[in-house]
């Protein structure tokens, strides 16, 4: 009885509480089912503030895209790295970077982004672009006639492969392709349980995931990674970095490394198959995209064909207008992150006007973007892909507008603030690259006449991946 009172003592100040009538779980079952549906429901009830108890946590949702700046803004009292790192310790099962053993190592690593940015960017975008060349030329020069494949498994290929390669060196025995397509599909196996273990379930009650992550940890100790050639310095500075802490065993450093390799892939995979798969779905953003590359490399003087190393600047990258709007124009509508921040303290959170919340210490705030990307007062007619949506007199278009307003935030793939991603940068380029090589050097179109639908067992965590895989076609260009 105490319990089921201190659910519903609200304070002054506080927004009002969808509590559901199950004790502990609360709306989590309905919740999972469609968060989309679940809150905008809410937003209709109850307007843009509103608190809902979901198993366990009282999760205090801002759904105007014209208050998240006063949350973003906020990183003193709403806090996101000790949540981020509790999940990811629990995830990649190593020790919690804020348990005060390995000081200073969050901002070490932290640091190291810089890696990711700049001309380092440059230099580890050089690196990748190579290597998916290489396994494009590796997979497909043969292809003088249509070869079929499934789209997603095919862009998991060349994306982890390339990726892998970039980030930590090629494995340089024999088979060095099948050794980087076991540890893949170690990883997809268990890439399937990773909502599973960041809701919290234990991982001793996820069959073989347990067994098949200490094996994925086990191919990041440093005897074996010492053996692979030209990994980059992103992965080199974090080696230096564990060395210092001798609190951190191997296996730790192991698991660090694993979840490095998690976060550069798992989200990336999947966005990049939509993106191609939305192209190849409209004919009409294919041609224009691929005039684009076509006119980029004519004007560079730069031939097509897989046996042609083609190199593009940062620049001729970012200038490819149509090619980022249709790519940005995937990202809006397959991307399902929820942005979370805790209340470090009870305090008041002003907002525009003289609105304000209550917010206890402990309490989780969450923006959830996908209802902005959403939004038909933003985007018009937002279930329909509009490759040039991003585009305005033929340059980048960054001015939405809502109610008349113009929007600081539209487009948040990435989360926001404190917590947005850090390799997103190399991210887009890396997708850019793999349509661009696609595109330059192959005929490609659907061979099955049957819509991918958005999986929703992802919801809040990122890119939502297809509920069903796609067969394509595809030929060198004549």
């Amino acid at each position: 009885l105490i319990f089921f009172f201190s659910v519903f003592n609200r304070k002054t100040g506080e927004p009002p509480l969808i509590n559901g009538w199950i004790p502990y779980l609360g709306k989590a079952l309905i919740f999972r089912k469609d968060a989309f549906k679940f809150l905008l429901d809410q937003q209709k009830k109850l307007g843009d503030i509103f608190t809902v108890h979901i198993a366990g946590r009282y999760i205090t949702f801002i759904m105007d895209p014209f208050l998240y700046v006063y949350v973003i803004r906020n990183s003193k009292q709403l806090e996101f790295h000790e949540f981020a790192d509790k999940m990811a310790s629990k995830t990649f099962d190593y020790p919690a970077l804020s348990n005060g053993k390995f000081p200073d190592l969050k901002e070490n690593l932290h640091r190291i982004y810089q890696y990711l940015q700049g001309k380092p960017l440059d230099i580890i975008s050089d690196h990748m672009m190579k290597n998916l060349q290489d396994i494009f030329e590796w997979k497909c020069s043969q292809a003088t006639d249509w070869e079929t494949e499934k789209m997603y498994k095919f862009c998991c290929s060349v994306m982890f492969e390339a990726s892998f390669v970039t980030l930590y060196g090629r494995v340089p025995a024999a088979d060095g392709h099948k050794v980087i397509s076991e540890i893949r599909d170690k990883f997809i196996k268990f890439d399937a349980s990773f909502p599973y273990l960041a809701a919290n379930i234990p991982i001793e009650l996820l069959g073989a995931t347990k067994k098949v992550r200490k094996e994925l940890i086990h191919h990041f100790l440093l005897q074996n990674m010492t053996k692979w050639l030209g990994g980059s310095k992103v992965v080199q500075a974090r080696q230096d970095i564990f060395e210092k802490y001798e609190l951190l065993g191997d296996y730790d450093k192991a698991a660090h490394h694993f979840a490095f390799l998690w976060a550069s892939v798992g989200n990336t995979i999947p966005a990049t198959f939509w993106a191609m798969y939305y192209l190849l779905r409209h004919p009409e953003a294919l041609a224009a995209v691929r005039d684009e590359i076509d006119h980029l490399l004519q004007s560079t003087g730069q031939k097509r064909g897989p046996t042609y190393n083609i190199h593009l600047t940062r620049e001729q990258l970012d200038n490819l207008v149509y090619l980022e709007s249709a790519l940005n124009e995937s990202l809006r509508m397959c991307s399902s992150s929820m942005n979370i921040r805790i209340s470090q303290e009870d305090f008041v959170l002003k907002l525009e006007g003289n609105q304000e919340i209550g917010l206890r210490k402990g309490d989780w705030i969450a923006l959830y973007p996908q209802i902005l990307h959403m939004d038909p007062e933003v985007y018009e007619d937002p279930k329909e892909y509009k490759f040039d949506r991003y585009i305005e007199n033929g340059k980048k278009k960054t001015t939405f507008y809502k109610a008349g307003r113009k929007l600081k935030y539209f487009l948040m793939p990435f989360g926001s603030g404190i917590s947005m991603c850090p390799g997103r940068f190399l991210a887009m380029n890396e997708m850019k690259m793999f349509l661009f090589i696609l595109l330059a050097h192959f005929d490609v179109e659907l061979a099955e006449n049957k819509a991918v639908r958005l999986d929703n067992s992802r919801m809040g965590l990122g890119i939502l991946l297809p509920d069903a895989d796609i067969a394509f076609r595809y030929k060198l260009r004549s």
